[in-house]
């Protein structure tokens, strides 16, 4: 299968940077309540469902994957960049990091308990997010839960907006049209986060944390 122009894009620009990221986005992500707060919920949620693997989709270098392993979840990193995945594994040997893709990912058809992907939905085009939301849907087990988490765009009449990402092209989605393509492949929408604009204090973007859950009953293909 060739491999999409944006993905080859997005690899070579975080491997430029992997060092310079490693250093200061995990000490962001712990130093904001709200940048971390829906990932207790998360495992919580995971660890009553009976446990069982999460992978982190664009795990970068491994500090949400860490951070759900501190929470009792056996959560694996899987990236795109090569370096991200050498700083991950470096950082948190103890860890399972491994080069891969959002589409298609290594798992088995519903073996996982939950997939997280924190700020990787972002750098799919627009014309792609049904097809990654059926690759989460395939891999999470029934009852599996779902964490999105992206810059929001605030019309919900347009489902995303490209923005002026510091690394690569990058949109910000509509919360609301998010939903319902998670709703269309089968990921109904449990909850939702959205942090007002006035606490990005780089662009003024709200912020989404969308939580989805692949229905209890519903049978495996």
């Amino acid at each position: 299968m060739t491999e999409p122009d944006s993905l080859a894009t997005t690899r070579a620009a975080y491997d430029a940077v992997a060092a310079d990221y490693a250093r200061d986005v995990p000490e962001r992500y712990h130093s904001s309540p709200l940048a971390h707060a829906m990932i207790p919920v998360f495992a919580e949620l995971v660890r009553a469902g009976g446990g069982g693997p999460v992978a982190d989709v664009g795990c970068g270098p491994g500090h949400v994957t860490a951070h759900l392993s501190s929470l009792g979840v056996p959560a694996y990193g899987v990236d795109v960049s090569p370096e991200m995945i050498a700083l991950a594994r470096s950082a948190h040997p103890g860890l399972r990091f491994d080069v891969g893709t959002m589409t298609p990912l290594t798992a088995d058809d519903a073996t996982l308990a939950g997939v997280v992907a924190n700020y990787s939905i972002i750098h799919t085009p627009p014309e792609r997010p049904p097809e990654t939301f059926a690759e989460f849907h395939r891999v999470l087990r029934p009852g599996g839960h779902l964490l999105l988490g992206f810059q929001a765009d605030d019309d919900p009449t347009r489902l995303g907006a490209p923005f002026d990402h510091s690394v690569t092209a990058a949109h910000r989605y509509s919360p609301d049209r998010i939903a319902e393509l998670l709703l269309d492949t089968g990921l109904p929408e449990v909850a939702r986060l959205i942090i007002a604009p006035g606490e990005d204090t780089k662009r003024g973007f709200p912020q989404a944390y969308l939580l989805a859950r692949r229905p209890v009953g519903e049978q495996p293909a």
